[in-house]
């Protein structure tokens, strides 16, 4: 038994820092895209479920200044920095007004994702990734390219973020961000497929994408996050096959994803439409809580049901609380701090 406990340790312990920083025990923060409009919203939380718009659900910033490439934010996640300092989030760069002007094949197309930086979760700057110019908008342009012709991209979807501390740069340093996200380039792969590239601690340069796994179908809006048992779980919408919110694991961060679990997730909501999950736990309770926005309801519902501890047996979903027009999005742990700071700050621009 003591060789086993000691085992579990050791193993917790070189696996501690493959996730992103965990903070906070005062509250909650739901970083989302507004389902009235293409931008980043806030709210607050004190226990998971009932929430506090910030700004009344309006821009947290212009998604003109930092989407550079449609002028529109969507599926926005967020975390800490890999040192605890500060705070990088990710947003699918589209506007879907934007098609006609861009001459997109349709309105949910796109072409690329916006990565940024905040020392206060208010004030944010920004880099955006135009993936139809191809190998040299990334740091590594000489590297073997995913596609032949990057310009003829299609989508570039739903990126989120995982802090990779065994990843390896050219010049040795050791560290960095882990972006994952879905892209279809129509001429060349017939569905969309899970891709990831890593960015570097200054949040600005991203190398070029790999692929992360192939099933044979599409899938997109990946959620990953490291387990207890040692173990990366994913949630995971198939676009193709049986459609759904399925779940996933590996060993290794960057490949050996098996099959989806067939048996597992969203049965309890029948054959009504889900996309854009997001797993958390709240404070002090080793289960977890998925999230995701049920959108073949009209109107649309975001929903939280309940999870063990190995992010299975998904069960007892209910309505969020107290959010203007929730939508895909992340979650992350606040300090007394900063829920203060942002209810400060939501009640100041509220009251000019």
């Amino acid at each position: 038994m003591r060789t086993i406990l000691l085992s579990l340790a050791l193993t917790a312990a070189m696996t501690a820092g493959a996730q992103n920083p965990q903070k906070g025990d005062y509250g909650y923060l739901y970083c989302h895209m507004s389902d009235k409009g293409q931008w980043t919203a806030y709210a607050v939380s004190r226990d998971g479920y009932h929430y506090e718009d910030i700004l009344g659900g309006g821009p947290i910033m212009d998604p003109k200044e930092h989407a550079r490439i449609e002028g529109g934010q969507r599926d926005a996640y967020v975390c800490r920095s890999w040192n605890g300092k500060g705070y990088v989030m990710v947003t699918t760069d589209m506007n879907n007004s934007m098609t006609k002007p861009l001459g997109k094949q349709n309105e949910w197309d796109n072409y690329g994702i916006d990565l940024l930086t905040s020392k206060d979760l208010i004030h944010w700057e920004s880099r955006s990734f135009d993936y139809r110019k191809g190998p040299a908008i990334f740091c590594n342009p000489e590297a073997e390219s995913v596609y032949r012709d990057w310009s003829t991209i299609n989508r570039v979807w739903a990126p989120q973020i995982f802090w990779d501390p065994d990843f390896v740069w050219e010049n040795g340093e050791r560290g960095g961000y882990m972006i994952y996200y879905s892209m279809l380039n129509r001429p060349e792969e017939k569905y969309d497929r899970m891709y990831y590239s890593h960015a570097d601690k200054t949040f600005t340069r991203l190398t070029q994408p790999k692929l992360l796994f192939d099933w044979g179908y599409a899938t997109i809006d990946a959620d990953i996050n490291l387990l207890n048992d040692g173990k990366y779980h994913m949630l995971i919408k198939k676009e193709g096959g049986k459609p759904g919110i399925y779940t996933a694991t590996s060993d290794h961060l960057t490949s050996g994803w098996g099959e989806p679990v067939e048996d597992d997730y969203v049965s309890f909501e029948g054959k009504k439409k889900c996309e854009g999950s997001s797993a958390f736990q709240l404070i002090g309770d080793p289960t977890w809580r998925v999230a995701y926005i049920q959108y073949s309801d009209k109107p649309r519902r975001y929903r939280i049901c309940k999870a063990d501890q190995n992010l299975r047996n998904f069960h007892d979903p209910v309505d969020i609380e107290g959010v203007t027009a929730p939508q895909h999005g992340s979650f992350m742990r606040l300090t007394k701090k900063e829920y203060k700071r942002l209810l400060k700050w939501s009640k100041k621009q509220q009251g000019k």
